[in-house]
């Protein structure tokens, strides 16, 4: 997992670059309690870590796998020429990028990814072990959706911070009164 150079120019915008393997849907997590926590925000752990996990879990299974590359050596599953045999090939630059900002009245957790195939919410089969992620984002989020960019493609979620957060502080030793 890793920084960017986004954290110290504005706190409340950060990046992690994530590795095209399913382990990075941990990872994700584990970045956004952290972040959170850092934030203030831990009580909205559950939901954005969620909605984070499936972001980058389809971006895992769709957007890497669609996109095509040269034939290289085999990934372990045995799939050859897909853009997930050349990460396992060359990890130096990394495919997706989970970023969470911190903006009054809200946090955004964004996935991108190379693919500038949009989201496609299908029919839920509640019983199938997948396809249900897009009805969750859109169950534990306030709004989302998507936007093309130069190199793929951007999704998007949106939280409400609680009424306590959105309100501002007094500067130190002002209780409020008028003299």
């Amino acid at each position: 997992m890793g920084l960017s150079p986004a954290l110290a120019a504005d706190p409340d915008v950060v990046n992690c670059a994530l590795a095209p393997r399913h382990e990075s849907v941990r990872t994700a997590r584990e970045f956004t309690k952290l972040t959170l926590n850092r934030w203030g925000l831990g009580g909205l752990f559950d939901d954005i870590a969620l909605v984070a996990s499936e972001l980058v879990t389809n971006a895992l299974r769709h957007a890497l796998a669609s996109a095509s590359v040269p034939e290289q050596r085999s990934s372990p599953w045995g799939r050859r020429g897909t853009a997930l045999d050349a990460a396992f090939n060359d990890c130096s630059s990394p495919l997706i990028r989970l970023s969470l900002v911190r903006r009054v009245p809200q946090v955004v957790c964004a996935v991108s990814d190379p693919s500038s195939n949009g989201p496609v919410a299908r029919e839920a089969d509640w019983v199938a072990e997948s396809g249900r992620g897009l009805h969750l984002v859109d169950s534990f989020s306030h709004s989302w959706g998507w936007h093309p960019v130069a190199a793929g493609k951007v999704v998007w979620a949106t939280f409400e911070l609680p009424e306590a957060v959105q309100q501002p502080l007094s500067p130190p030793g002002n209780d409020g009164r008028r003299y």
